[in-house]
């Protein structure tokens, strides 16, 4: 630590701060990861009204990047332009570039369900088919006319943390299990196709605390192999799980982005301060 200065006051305590987060820092701070996602000048508007301004950033890969701010302020659209979800919401108009791995996905020739093959999405709310667990998993597989074996059933189940509490009942009904166990087959189902870029959308935010415990758990261990792209209103969440986090505030401007201690400990933007503090949002 570096000595305290003179003039330090109590104001130079963390916002937010977490033994996870500080961790995270300490381990990385040599560490620069490639860039998978990019945006830039990004701008969407439903109808006439504008939901995102000009919004640039890279997102690293096999990191887990958070995006936070207070409702309505576009985290969840920006999220979903990059899988080009709002191609389906007949009033959108997405304007600037959204690159993964340097290529324009709002191409001409991008093809958005291959697409959302390698840029795999969570909800918020668990959505198993009315199928078995089994039959959920090997979805996307089938619709790829991609072999579906049962090693891979497995691995994507372990990958998920729920391959110990569902082995036995592959062939039941997965609207029979509890949220987090639904939510926890979703992500599954969405690495079983093994995408590059997982988005979530405040995926534990019905869940109860044990299940969004064990979700947090799961995000950490996919970053391990997939990129992460979380939106939760939650920032103590963002702060334990997240190594990079984005501030959106009201109007869809990307406010601050940076590293997630630097983030909730000594952010650039007052705005970002008193967002955190609580002061508003």
């Amino acid at each position: 630590m570096t000595e305290t200065q003179p003039d330090a006051t109590e104001e130079d305590e963390p916002l937010i701060s977490t033994e996870i987060a500080t961790e995270k820092s300490t381990g990385e701070s040599t560490f620069q990861a490639e860039t998978i996602l990019e945006t830039r000048n990004l701008e969407v508007y439903y109808g006439s009204e504008q939901a995102l301004q000009d919004v640039s950033l890279k997102i690293p890969e096999q990191q887990v990047t958070a995006m936070i701010g207070p409702s309505g302020c576009g985290k969840s659209t920006f999220l979903r332009c990059l899988n080009r979800m709002n191609d389906l919401v007949d009033t959108a108009r997405v304007e600037g570039e959204i690159l993964l791995d340097g290529m324009n996905l709002y191409s001409e020739d991008v093809d958005p369900v291959a697409l959302r093959r390698k840029i795999g999405m969570v909800f918020q709310h668990p959505n198993p088919f009315p199928k078995s667990i089994r039959d959920n998993v090997a979805y996307g597989l089938r619709v790829q006319n991609k072999e579906v074996t049962d090693d891979i059933i497995e691995q994507s189940l372990r990958r998920a943390a729920l391959w110990d509490e569902v082995k036995d009942q592959l062939d039941e009904s997965a609207l029979e299990l509890s949220g987090g166990q639904q939510q926890r087959l979703c992500i599954a189902r969405a690495i079983a196709v093994d995408p590059e870029v997982i988005l979530m959308d405040e995926p534990a935010s019905a869940l109860d605390p044990i299940a969004t415990s064990k979700i947090e758990d799961l995000i950490e261990e996919l970053a391990e192999e997939y990129t992460v792209v979380i939106v939760t209103h939650n920032m103590q969440q963002a702060a334990r799980i997240s190594d990079k986090t984005a501030v959106f505030l009201t109007g869809g401007e990307l406010v601050e982005f940076d590293e997630t201690d630097k983030i909730f400990e000594n952010p650039d933007s007052q705005r970002v301060e008193d967002y955190i503090t609580g002061k508003f949002g």
